[in-house]
């Protein structure tokens, strides 16, 4: 059987050496890096406030709803809108814990051969990778616990029959069409950004995490 050749970095070469490291041990440390980004995002996001108290990642209304919504507000419905507003993002804190044990797992299962293509890859590419392996599952996982927080709110309810009618004439976008899912949708574009974020942390300052082999790995 032919052997695989795994091709690094020459940075990733020269640091692999400088720490005796094998390609095991930066598969290992391709573990620890995802494992360590998943658990930060999800307990940044995974609690109160996680998704409606950060500006880069908080759920606004769909963008069909915007001409309604300032409507509703005109005529004193603001504390209707604020509430529809509220449930998304609340919605969406209350799912992404629930995506902590598939990210760990991935991260855990990860290949040699994938964890040496993120070493060689762009500073996203741990973020990619979750992004390939968990998003459709996690949507899956997300969905129930979604419809269940947003299920109380009266305007959700009317929302998706309105959309579903738009929808058909080409006013509102495939992804928006469905409150539940639109909300899905927008939970793991933060849960994404937001592992992207503790990534870029760990590249740019592999020492701060305290881990030898993130060091080896990710240090200049």
């Amino acid at each position: 059987m032919q052997r695989r050749a795994f091709v690094l970095s020459a940075a990733a070469v020269a640091s692999m050496r400088a720490h005796a490291l094998s390609e095991a041990d930066a598969a290992s440390g391709i573990r620890a890096a995802l494992e360590r980004g998943a658990l930060a995002a999800v307990g940044l996001l995974g609690r109160e406030n996680g998704f409606l108290g950060n500006e880069r990642v908080r759920i606004p209304l769909p963008d069909f709803l915007d001409d309604t919504a300032k409507f509703l507000r005109a005529i004193g419905q603001r504390r209707r809108v604020d509430e529809l507003v509220t449930s998304m993002n609340r919605a969406a804190e209350q799912a992404v814990p629930m995506g902590k044990a598939l990210l760990v797992d991935a991260a855990r299962k990860i290949s040699l051969q994938d964890a040496i293509r993120i070493v060689r890859g762009s500073g996203t590419s741990v973020t990619d990778y979750f992004a390939e392996k968990t998003r459709e599952p996690l949507g899956v996982k997300f969905l129930p616990i979604v419809t269940e927080a947003t299920r109380k709110v009266s305007l959700a309810a009317r929302y998706n029959a309105f959309a579903d009618k738009a929808s058909a004439f080409g006013l509102v976008k495939p992804e928006q069409a469905n409150l539940q899912q639109y909300i899905t949708g927008k939970a793991l574009d933060g849960l994404f950004f937001m592992i992207g974020e503790e990534e870029k942390k760990i590249r740019a300052d592999p020492v701060r995490t305290g881990s030898r082999i993130l060091q080896a790995v990710f240090g200049k």
